[in-house]
């Protein structure tokens, strides 16, 4: 699910050095984003700035449009190279903006030569994005800006829900071998990063196109057996209905699998998630997020909700209010229905925009209101946190980041750190933007 625009643009630090790039998107798109940076450096590439862009929404396109035009205006004569899902899936779109140069797809985007300073580019690149079979392993050396690192393990999607065009941007399932995502990762290890997330388009899919399909699970339980320095890990979106035997094992064993599972749910109402055509139902969610509590007690969700589906009715949007509070969710990623050309669900009866926006608004008052409960059932309670970013103040420094269970949170210390240690907290007080912490040494 898209996110906001995660590179700012430097001014005067394009014409002599190694392109800028402007992710939008999934964290997916973040690590992709470094393989970018990566292989444009190898090329020699330089006045240029790449713009990675996430086809989920309409927002997410009109956000990059709009990056667009801004580089153009900031920039006069640079290089503007656009790539990522909407790239892919509309390139006649970009291609007819006067302030685009070149348009590359999503296989194109991972190859050096698509970089090449000194090639005669054609300048709109994109192949049949189906016919990939592979996704080529892609060493990172590191995440510039960022405390925790990314690693793909999976892209593509062999499913087709009906209000999804991301298949079409990234292709059918494949996974990454495990020797390699091993690789990948004792090498940020080595390079200093404590915490990891395993992303994906569908990483609970995770194995079944390799040599002996292994799952999820057992590519989790092979990487922190292999890398014991590996201390923390996060999983992206997982489907409720795909977690196998190794991955619960996991749940309920592994302490370095961090507390705080996040689940592609999309609705709590029968009949819109089978037009939806999703692999669960209410009850499959409900019973996941059960049986994931009574393996670890301490775990929290969170979730993925679009408001205003096609055909819904007010009797099923509430179905999918309750399921906030059945399956005791905290984190909600509420989206407003947006019709993607081409998708089945996009001639489905629509429901009125007004609707829409108001159902998005009490859901997101629901996860407001789960969100101050969970912050305020830690207080006085012990944790750790990743430090993200770090203020000098008069008498010491304010930290900030993300704790075990992924609440936002700061402290004042005079203690000095670097970004990306892993600190110790009591939480001494709760606030609605997050959690107030006091250091422990």
């Amino acid at each position: 699910m898209p996110h906001t625009c995660q590179t700012h643009l430097k001014k005067d630090e394009t014409r002599d050095t190694a392109p800028q790039v402007i992710t939008f998107g999934c964290r997916l798109n973040s690590y992709e984003s470094e393989v970018i940076k990566d292989l444009s450096h190898q090329a020699g590439l330089t006045n240029s700035i790449i713009v990675n862009t996430c086809a989920v929404t309409k927002e997410a396109e009109r956000q990059a449009k709009q990056a667009i035009r801004k580089v153009r205006r900031i920039y006069p004569d640079v290089e503007i190279i656009v790539t990522g899902c909407s790239a892919q899936i509309s390139p006649e779109t970009y291609a007819q903006m006067k302030e685009v140069s070149r348009v590359i797809g999503n296989d194109e985007k991972m190859k050096l030569s698509s970089y090449l300073k000194d090639k005669d580019h054609e300048r709109v690149l994109v192949n049949d994005i189906m016919s990939v079979r592979e996704t080529a392993g892609h060493l990172v050396s590191g995440f510039e800006g960022k405390a925790r690192a990314f690693v793909q393990v999976q892209n593509g999607c062999n499913h087709r829900c009906t209000f999804c065009t991301i298949p079409f941007g990234r292709g059918n399932s494949r996974s990454v071998p495990i020797g390699e995502i091993v690789n990948q990762v004792r090498t940020l290890t080595h390079a200093g990063y404590q915490e990891f997330v395993l992303t994906g388009v569908d990483i609970t899919a995770y194995g079944a196109d390799l040599p002996g399909k292994p799952s999820l699970g057992q590519l989790i339980r092979r990487l922190l057996a292999l890398i014991p320095e590996l201390k923390r890990l996060r999983l992206s979106s997982l489907d409720p209905v795909e977690i196998d035997e190794e991955l619960w094992n996991l749940i309920g064993n592994e302490s370095r699998l961090l507390p705080h599972l996040h689940i592609s749910l999309q609705a709590g109402d029968d009949l819109i998630l089978k037009r939806m055509k999703r692999r669960h139902n209410r009850t499959d969610a409900i019973a996941f997020c059960k049986k994931v509590r009574s393996l670890r007690s301490d775990v929290i969700f969170g979730a993925d909700l679009i408001a205003g589906f096609p055909t819904e009715t007010v009797e099923m949007f509430e179905n999918t209010l309750r399921s906030i509070d059945e399956c005791d969710l905290t984190y909600l990623h509420v989206f407003p229905y947006s019709a993607r050309p081409g998708t089945p669900a996009s001639r489905m009866p629509q429901v009125h925009g007004s609707a829409i926006k108001e159902r998005a608004a009490l859901l997101r008052q629901k996860g407001e209101e789960a969100l101050k409960k969970f912050y305020q059932s830690c207080l006085n309670k012990k944790t750790h946190f990743l430090l993200e970013s770090t203020q000098k103040m008069p008498e010491g420094h304010l930290l900030q980041g993300k704790t075990d269970h992924f609440a936002p949170i700061r402290l004042e210390t005079s203690s000095d750190y670097a970004i990306g240690s892993v600190i110790s907290t009591q939480i001494i007080e709760a606030t609605p933007q997050g959690l107030i912490g006091k250091e422990i040494k």
